[in-house]
């Protein structure tokens, strides 16, 4: 997707000449990639917050609210939820800190998006 000057975000992009895009398709296939590929444990938990945080900012941004995206955004937490509850336990904390940071701002997402992640946290353990 390439940003508009006439979408939220877009003019400060187009006013700078930078050209902004985003697959969340591609990001996903990335996160896949790096698994198949005997990533580490703590980079792809890396890897699926970051996702998570850039897929929250941007429904929050541009107001992307289609029950698919909302749902895949949901599902993709849950996988980052069990990515970091699987580490050792002095590689959580960040990450944890990460995750309730992105739950938060996906209350103001409406549609359950932040009621589905406080439970999936408390499931994992982010809130011991």
């Amino acid at each position: 997707m390439v940003v508009r000057a006439d979408a939220p975000g877009g003019a400060a992009a187009a006013s700078t000449g930078v050209r902004r895009s985003c697959s969340w398709p591609k990001a996903k296939k990335a996160i896949a990639d790096y698994k198949k590929a005997s990533g580490t444990a703590d980079g792809l938990a890396e890897l699926m917050v970051f996702y998570c945080e850039r897929a929250s900012g941007f429904s929050c941004d541009v107001g992307l609210d289609g029950e698919a995206y909302l749902s895949a955004q949901v599902r993709m937490f849950e996988q980052a939820s069990k990515t970091v509850a699987a580490l050792p336990e002095m590689q959580r904390p960040a990450l944890w800190t990460r995750l309730q940071m992105v739950r938060d701002r996906s209350h103001d997402i409406g549609y359950g998006v932040g009621e589905d992640m406080d439970a999936l946290l408390s499931e994992h353990g982010a809130d011991d």
